[in-house]
């Protein structure tokens, strides 16, 4: 090469670089004029800045993390120390290799970025550091325009002169986009893998590690998994280049099988429980509040148990679709001793979509059955009634205005059914109530008195009985809506010798900044006798009285504990309950279909009450529970009627009623007799003397005689003198030793027919409309004759 062309070569060479010189000097000139007047943000708040964190709900334990409840993010900030050195390594290595060294800005990568995004038209890359990320998603905007890029370079440089590299990589880990609402390392190791920020593995970190470049494109959730592993890839073989991790480590975290949790269930344990706090906790403190204010909310939730709890309802609610056309489940579980709710299965599955599994059935109204009947009965013991008193079992009409010997129910007649379509002649309350037998509990219904039992269930904590008007004798079968939380919390009265705890979900709620705004205080309130209390708890855990209709090892039964246990089942099969108790842990369930369509015809014994015998088993075991005590010793039992101390046939006469004729019905220990003007009398008169002729082994209706023309015709009832009421119906009872030969029995008041009975038994209800002495005269006609009888009484 001649020495002129060197020279010439040299020339340009020096005319480039001086060039060049004089182009940076002049631009960087200009760059320097123009941020002189820039309107920069300050950073002068940048370390004190409130970040927005999400409320977090956790279990009893505070340890085990149920929902983030979040807004517009998700975020929990954590020092430095609390994340894994992986993830800071994993998050340098992929994002900023010299972030140790540089000083806020790497103008190269600056360049070589600028040149791609003007040559491709697409501003889409950065050349950014970790310190211009953070000043990017705290001080500015995310608009991709030269000025922000300028302004963020000289924000970047002035952040490095003021905190620490330490401080501004804790700064990125915090608040760095993972995904959706997803903000910081620890909110997303806890999303993606159940663990905190401080537990994640090398594996775990270069997933992390490789998100916030594009989250939506990388989500693990998303149609880019290969993608999402390459980057993975990527990210721990730029942390073995760079001598964060060895050999070993680098080869073995490529072949971890790392499983991400369910994107249903990502983020959420127990669903209905924690929407059922959210609500709450919504309402008392606001939306805002919850949604970004970093309150955390210990809960009553034992999750362990509520883990057995879904479990269980899932298993059976499947096997019960398949065998009993009961689709759904639901399991609720209190301390009855505060109160405190344990667990909350609103449904077989909340992202069950089939089923409208996001309906939470333990707060939503359903019919429940039977499992009402504890509030009568214990409202009935209250009033004077005992264990031991007897009813009739028979078949009965219970509408005033429909004839006795009409045994159906239509229009405006009631005559329900049994279960089992038995019926058992004289029975105790404690058989009735333990073997769940409808008509007994009817009459008892009708003895204690409607409003009686309403104010009685609600004062044990149901809260959805509003319209006393619209109750009437079903209410004892179920007929009014109720909750399931509201049943299990009002059983639990009964477990804690008749104090109520009103349920509650929340044992502690702090701010942001750790002051506490509310915590959990026991507010306590007797509202039932202990006797009361002991009494139905001592009928419920009573296997052997409840054998017969359950057998004796039943799902009823807990082997080793003392539980009592109440089943449901509405009429028409839609709806079936059990709730049990011990005294220590009370628990419910219910099955049966969302969409309201019914289940096969069988009892909640079979449908549901194996279901809640399997938690149970577990539950006794976490919460065991000393027996029962003993309901105290009646001491008036000699001075009580023989149908209140279990004898139903010791009438001096021979005579047998039932119940409501013996005794006065709201005072059933006065001594008083039962009303002869009752309503309800003839009916249930009329049943209980069709039985009796139908028993053969048992003495017919006697009394003694008033005649005028033989002795086979008796009239039982009104008694002789007796005193009625004017307008007040009564039942006439006539009985006749040869009844075969009888055709009819004509009844006449004052000389007046007022009516006849063709057929055993012999009852007929009349009303006085006069006052003053009266002779009811009765007439038998026979194909050998007529023979009458009377009596005299009085109306006032």
């Amino acid at each position: 090469m001649s020495r002129s062309i060197r020279r010439t070569i040299g020339h340009t060479i020096r005319l480039f670089v001086v060039g060049s010189a004089a182009t940076v000097l002049f631009w960087g000139g200009i760059l320097f004029a123009w941020s002189s007047i820039l309107s920069i943000p300050s950073i002068d708040n940048f370390d004190t800045r409130r970040i927005a964190e999400s409320t977090k709900i956790y279990d009893r334990t505070g340890n085990v993390l149920l929902y983030d409840v979040h807004g517009a993010v998700r975020r929990t900030a954590v020092p430095l120390e609390d994340i894994s050195r992986h993830l800071r390594n994993a998050t340098i290595a992929i994002e900023d290799t010299t972030f140790y060294s540089h000083y806020g800005f790497r103008p190269f990568s600056f360049f070589r970025a600028m040149a791609v995004n003007v040559l491709s038209g697409s501003y889409s890359q950065g050349g950014s550091t970790i310190t211009q990320q953070v000043v990017k998603n705290t001080l500015l905007t995310q608009e991709k325009k030269l000025t922000r890029k300028l302004k963020e370079i000289l924000l970047a440089i002035k952040l490095e002169h003021i905190y620490t590299k330490d401080q501004i990589l804790s700064a990125y880990l915090n608040e760095t986009p993972y995904g959706g609402t997803l903000y910081g390392v620890e909110e997303a190791s806890q999303y993606f893998f159940g663990v905190s920020a401080k537990e994640a593995t090398l594996a775990q970190a270069a997933y992390m590690a490789s998100l916030p470049q594009a989250p939506t494109r990388y989500s693990p959730y998303g149609t880019h998994r290969d993608e999402l592993e390459k980057r993975k890839d990527l990210v721990l073989q730029r942390m073995f280049e760079n001598g964060f991790i060895e050999q070993e480590e680098y080869d073995n975290a490529k072949k971890e099988n790392i499983e991400f949790k369910s994107e249903a269930t990502a983020g959420i344990k127990a669903p209905h429980f924690v929407f059922f706090v959210r609500e709450y906790v919504e309402k008392k403190y606001g939306v805002e509040a919850v949604a970004n204010g970093g309150l955390k909310i210990i809960t009553t939730l034992d999750y362990d148990l509520q883990k057995k709890a879904e479990d269980v309802v899932l298993s059976y609610a499947l096997s019960n679709e398949k065998n009993f056309n009961a689709e759904n489940a639901g399991l609720l579980a209190i301390d009855p001793s505060t109160g405190q709710i344990l667990t909350m299965v609103g449904s077989r599955g909340y992202f069950d979509t089939d089923i409208d599994g996001m309906v939470n059935v333990t707060v939503t109204p359903q019919q429940p059955g039977s499992a009402f009947k504890p509030f009568v009965y214990a409202a009935a013991f209250e009033k004077g009634y005992t264990p031991e008193t007897i009813v009739f079992d028979v078949k009965t009409q219970f509408a005033a205005d429909c004839k006795p010997d009409d045994m159906e129910t239509h229009e405006d007649c009631y005559s329900p059914e049994n279960y089992d379509g038995v019926f058992r002649g004289p029975i105790t309350l404690r058989s009735a109530l333990a073997q769940s037998i409808n008509i007994p509990a009817v009459k008892v219904l009708y003895m204690t008195g409607v409003e009686n039992a309403l104010r009685y269930a609600t004062s044990l904590g149901v809260t959805t009985l509003g319209n006393r008007d619209q109750y009437g004798l079903t209410l004892v079968l179920g007929g009014g809506e109720v909750y399931l939380l509201d049943m299990v919390s009002a059983y639990g009265v009964f477990a804690n010798d008749g104090v109520k705890n009103t349920p509650v979900a929340i044992l502690k709620v702090e701010d942001a900044d750790g002051t506490v705004l509310e915590e959990y205080t026991q507010k306590s309130e007797r509202v039932i006798p202990i006797s009361i209390a002991r009494t139905i708890s001592d009928i419920l855990s009573d296997d052997k009285a409840r054998s017969p209709a359950f057998g004796e090892a039943s799902s009823l039964y807990i082997p080793g504990s003392s539980v009592a246990a109440k089943t449901g089942t509405t009429n028409d099969y839609r709806d079936a309950w059990i709730i049990g108790y011990t005294k220590t842990i009370s628990a419910g369930a219910w099955a049966g279909n969302n969409d309201n369509s019914a289940m096969e015809k069988r009892v909640a014994g079979f449908i549901v009450a194996p279901l809640w015998n399997e938690f149970m088993r577990y539950a006794v075991q976490k919460y065991p529970s000393e027996r029962f005590a003993p309901p105290p010793p009646e001491t008036q039992l000699d001075d009580l009627h023989p149908m209140l101390r279990g004898v139903w046939n010791a009438s001096p006469s021979g005579e047998v009623h039932d119940l409501l004729y013996w005794v006065e019905k709201d005072n059933p220990r006065s001594g008083k007799p039962g009303s002869a003007g009752d309503p309800q009398l003839p009916l249930w008169e009329y049943s209980v003397q069709r039985w009796l002729q139908g028993t053969s082994s048992l003495p017919l209706l006697s009394a003694a005689p008033v005649t005028q023309g033989g002795s086979s015709l008796f009239i039982v009832q009104p008694k002789q003198g007796a005193v009625l009421q004017r307008g007040t119906p009564f039942a006439v009872i006539v009985d006749h030793k040869n009844p075969n030969n009888v055709t009819r029995i004509a009844l006449y008041l004052n000389g007046q027919y007022v009516g006849s009975v063709g057929k055993q038994p012999y009852i007929l209800s009349v009303t006085p409309t006069d006052v003053g002495s009266m002779t009811l005269r009765a007439v038998a006609e026979s194909s050998s004759g007529a023979e009458e009888t009377s009596v005299q009484f009085s109306v006032r």
